[in-house]
């Protein structure tokens, strides 16, 4: 059965209009209507959390002296040397460049949490810690890396705005134990039972690739009390098919056009 509210969480920022996870993406999103901005944590050489999707610098996004080194092995004066904003992103032929942007930091990104748009003081904040347990060189350890985020989240007193997300449970199981009150996340993308991969994280909700999404498992999450986010939908057709299975988020690269869709739809 379909939620009567879907929210909306703008991927990386809007990816496909702004680069992503960057200050100007993020802040189109928050203009554009979202509810939450979805992004990536990493951390770099002098232990500071930074918003970046892959464990090395992305050549075919950004620019600069560094190209290819992990983000572990760089400092953070290092690491904003590079303009990851100016390059077109050759996957989404409607992304404006912003030249100069530059990978932020966590911090920054929740500075934008304390701006005049009154939708910004309430918009909500979806991390994704990017950690790799077969490359444990790539990020701190998984209870160093949760206490950096720990740290961040209430040096800027936003526990109730934030949820993390991760693909490995270490991450998850660590939070837990630091702030049981935030909201942890369950990423899928394997056909498993979602019941049992919520016991395995210890987590509170789920955020499944939307290929895995049927009426049968999210009616099965909410019977549970968990509340399901889907990820990365793009497509009316894709929005139109989770919406009908009952999702109560949808992760999209074009947030503004999801938006539109779900106000036409009498979801938004």
């Amino acid at each position: 059965m379909r939620s009567t509210h879907i929210l909306v969480h703008g991927h990386r920022g809007a990816r496909a209009r702004r680069p992503e996870n960057t200050l100007a993406g993020f802040r189109y999103a928050i203009e554009a209507g979202v509810d939450a901005l979805e992004l990536d944590l990493a951390v770099t050489r002098d232990d500071v959390v930074v918003v970046c999707h892959d464990p090395h610098i992305n050549a075919e996004i950004c620019s600069g002296p560094h190209l290819q080194s992990a983000v572990r092995t760089l400092t953070l004066a290092e690491l904003k040397r590079h303009d990851c904003g100016a390059r077109p992103n050759p996957a989404f032929p409607e992304q404006v460049t912003v030249p100069g942007a530059c990978i932020p930091t966590l911090d920054e990104v929740f500075e934008l949490s304390r701006g005049d748009d009154a939708r910004a003081r309430t918009i909500q904040f979806n991390l994704e810690a990017k950690i790799f347990a077969d490359y444990p060189d790539l990020t701190p350890d998984p209870e160093l890396f949760a206490w950096l985020i720990f740290e961040c989240i209430h040096r800027h007193d936003l526990a109730s705005r934030v949820i993390l997300q991760c693909f490995d449970p270490r991450i998850l199981w660590a939070l837990r134990t630091l702030d049981p009150a935030i909201p942890r996340a369950a990423l899928l993308e394997t056909d498993r039972d979602w019941l049992d991969v919520a016991r395995e994280f210890e987590a509170t909700l789920f955020s499944p690739e939307y290929h895995l999404v049927t009426p049968e498992r999210v009616s099965a999450a909410h019977n549970a009390g968990m509340k399901v986010m889907s990820w990365t939908v793009n497509k009316p057709e894709d929005w139109e098919r989770v919406a009908d299975a009952g999702v109560d988020a949808i992760i999209s690269d074009d947030p503004a056009c999801l938006i539109s869709w779900l106000k036409e739809k009498g979801l938004g």
